[in-house]
Formats: structure tokens, sequence, C-alpha cells
């Protein structure tokens, strides 16, 4: 009984169960079913607010389109009334413009005039050295050039004096300060000397030049040669009013660019080369051998001048004095043993009297040689550029015909001198010898008359 009671509690209590857990799933449903009804609610009226932007959007876009058109619309209207506004202008200019020709009549005439005056002057202002006194003159210049339209009176007279200040300036010779370029870079203010258009210099004899595309005045490339620089600064360093040689450049500074150009005697020699430094070798040692001759000829005849005045006490000193000696040393002998040992003397001074007199004469003879060896060297060098570069640049075979040139050129001038110098020195030892000859005859003579005596 007992196990029945319990089982009908059992199904009691899950039946009271079942029945509480439908009465909780019915609430849920009902609640579930009032929030989707708020929610189609809702959505219904966010749909409605959408549609009606959309509507206002749409309105508006159309008023938007309708805008564009006519603006569209006005723009082209406006368009074809420009058009036919600037074909009526074309028509109307070709109208002003026959009656601008016809009111200027020989005004036109005067027009090219100016501009022609103007092309023709501004070149030459432009550049001149004048310009680098009074710059800016070449701006009315340019602005006639090129004009469209007839000068004004104002313009007219900025051109007559344009034209009126270049040539009176041309005739002056003023002192201005204007800053130089330096040709290590920088620019200084100094006083320059314009020579009427034709050169610039500065105190220090220095010529410079007016760069017209920089508008500033610089020196040369290379200096000017030293008679052009000494006349230059007694130019610029002379009083008003007085007279000073000048060496003017007539091409205004053309024929002075040149000039630098042009090589020095110290770039003339380095053209020779080996062959042209050989030759200096050869004339240095000629003139150093002449000169020792020379010294000891002279040292030899002035001793032996003193020794003809005293010729009963000779000394050792000079070739005569070693001569009398002989003399002196040999009375007892005969004739012929004296004159045997007097020219024995004479043989032993003669070497040392003639010393190097014969190598003059071989350098100045191979000073020539050495002068056609340079030539043919040049001309080789030569056909060898011409060989490998053509004849089509000349420039690449200046520097062989230079050696060639420059080197025949200082074999010439070496040999010229060590010739002469050769006939001094030769002249002097032979006079030294033909005295020692002279007093050993009469040393001779005298003896043989005392032996017949």
């Amino acid at each position: 009984m007992k196990k029945v009671f319990n089982s009908l509690v059992l199904a009691a209590a899950l039946a009271t169960a079942g029945i509480a857990t439908q009465a909780n799933a019915a609430g849920e449903l009902d609640n579930l079913l009032q929030q989707v009804k708020k929610d189609r609610i809702s959505e219904g009226q966010l749909n409605k607010k959408r549609e009606q932007e959309f509507s206002s959007a749409r309105a508006d876009k159309q008023a938007l389109l309708k805008k564009g058109q006519d603006e569209l619309k006005a723009e082209k209207d406006r368009g074809d009334r420009l058009q036919k506004q600037y074909g009526q202008n074309e028509k109307t200019l070709a109208v002003r413009a026959q009656e601008l020709k016809n009111a200027e009549g020989t005004l036109g005439e005067m027009f090219g005039v100016v501009r022609r005056a103007a092309t023709n002057t501004i070149g030459s202002i432009t550049a001149s050295n004048i310009s680098s006194q009074y710059p800016g003159r070449d701006k009315l210049l340019a602005e006639l050039a090129e004009a469209k339209k007839l000068p004004t009176t104002r313009e007219l007279e900025e051109l007559w004096i344009a034209l009126q200040t270049e040539m009176t300036e041309s005739g002056k010779v003023v002192k201005f300060e204007t800053e130089v370029s330096q040709l290590a870079g920088g620019q200084t203010v100094e006083t320059v000397t314009r020579v009427g258009s034709f050169n610039l210099v500065l105190d220090d004899g220095s010529y410079v030049i007016y760069n017209d595309a920089t508008g500033k005045v610089q020196p040369l490339g290379k200096s000017a040669e030293s008679h052009f620089r000494s006349s230059a600064k007694e130019l610029a360093s002379a009083p008003a009013g007085s007279f000073v040689p000048f060496y003017v450049d007539p091409s205004r500074g053309g024929i002075l660019r040149l000039n630098t150009q042009k090589a020095t005697l110290e770039d003339r020699y380095h053209q020779g080369g080996t062959p042209g430094y050989v030759i200096t070798a050869v004339l240095a040692i000629g003139f150093l051998i002449a000169l020792l001759s020379l010294f000891t000829t002279l040292t030899e005849g002035s001793k032996m001048k003193k020794q003809l005045k005293d010729t009963s006490n000779p000394s050792e000193n000079n070739a005569l004095g070693r001569i009398l000696k002989i003399y002196h040393d040999n009375r007892g002998s005969d004739v012929e043993n004296l004159e045997l040992k007097l020219d024995e003397g004479i043989l032993r001074e003669t070497p040392r009297i003639e010393r190097g007199i014969n190598t003059i004469k071989i350098l100045a003879a191979v000073a020539p040689l050495l002068g056609l060896l340079g030539t043919v060297i040049g001309m080789i060098e030569t056909f060898q550029q011409i060989t490998l570069f053509g004849t089509g640049d000349p420039k690449l075979m200046a520097g062989s015909i230079s050696m060639a040139l420059v080197t025949t050129a200082m074999g010439i001038i070496a040999a010229l001198p060590l010739i002469f110098t050769h006939s001094i020195v030769a002249a002097r030892a032979k006079t030294i010898i033909h005295i020692l000859d002279e007093q050993s005859a009469g040393i001779i003579a005298a003896h043989a008359e005392k032996e017949k005596a």
C-alpha cells in the first residue's frame, strides 16, 4: 500500500510541474507576440520616413537637373552671342587698322627708321666699354626694337641721348669706380680708367674688359705683355690734361684678347720638349766653358803684359815668364838646343791656353744638329697623329709642328752665340801664343848674335 501511495504522490507532483511549465510557456509567447506587433509598427514608421526622404531627395534632384539644363542653355546662348560679337570685332579691328594706317601717313616711315636704328645700335652699345660706366642703356633700345606702335617723343629723345652719349664718351679718357670680378672669385671695387670706348685699365696697369653678358668688368685670362702694362700704368697715374703714349685696341678689346692668347717666350721654349732642353744644356755648357776660357786668357794676357815690362826677372805665374825662365836657365846652350827647349816650352803652354776652345766649336756644331733632330721627331709625331686622327682638327698637330719648328730655331739660336764666343776666345788664345812665339824668336835671334860676336 505504501508503495502505491508513493507512486500516486509522484504522479501528482509531475502533473503539477507540467501544468506550471505550460503556464510559463504561454506567458512568454504572449510577450513575444506583443513585441512582434510593436516592432512591426516601428518598422512601418521607419519605412514611411524613408519613403518621404527618398521622395524629397528626388524632388531636389529634379530641381537641380532643371537648374543645370537652364544654365547650359544660357551658356550656349551666351556663346552664340560672343561668337557673333567676335566676328563683328574682327571686322571692326580691320577697319580701325586701315584707318590707323591711313592716319599715320609718313609717320610709318619714321617708325621703321626708329626700329632699324635701335636694332643696329643695341649690339654695339650693349658690348661697349662705355656701358661699364653707364649701364642699362640697352633696355630702351631693346624696347624700341621690339615696339609695335609709334614711339613717343620721350622715347625718341632717349634714343637720341643714348646715341649722343656713345659718341661723346668715346672721345674721353675718364676714371670711375666700379666692381671688378676676380678670376679667383669674388668682386672688388677698383678705380678704372676708360680710354674712350676702346680700353679699360686699372691703376696697376692691368687691362680689363667689360663682359656684356654679366654686366661686370673682369680681368683678362692672361696678363698683357710688360710694355703694354707699363704704358697702361703710366696712363692710369698721369694727371688730368697730360699727354701719355698708350697702346689703344681699336677693336675694343678683341685684339687684346687675341694677344693674350699668344704663346709667350716661355711657352715657346717649353714647346721644344726634350730636344729643346738638351739644346739649352748644350748652350749653357758652351757658355760656361767659354767664360772659363775667356777668364783664363784675359788673366794670362794681363800677367804677360806685366812680364813684358820686366823681362829680366821672369815669373812662373805666367806663360811668358816660364818661357823666359827657360832661356835664363839655358843661356850656355847653343842656338839649336835653346830653340828646341823654347819650342818645347811653348808647346807645353799651348794646351793650357787653348783648353776648352775646341769643345766650344764642337758644341756650336752640335746645337743645330740637335735642332734638326727635334724637327724630325716633331714631324714623326705629326704624321702619327694624322694617321690616328686624320687632318680634321689642326690643333691636334699644332703641338708636334711647334716642336719641329721651335727646336730648329733653338738650335740656330744656340749655335750663333757659341760661334761668336769661340771666335773671341780663340782670338785671345792666338794672341797669347803669338806673343810667346814672338818673344821666343827674339830670344833665339839675340842668342845667335851673341854667339857670333
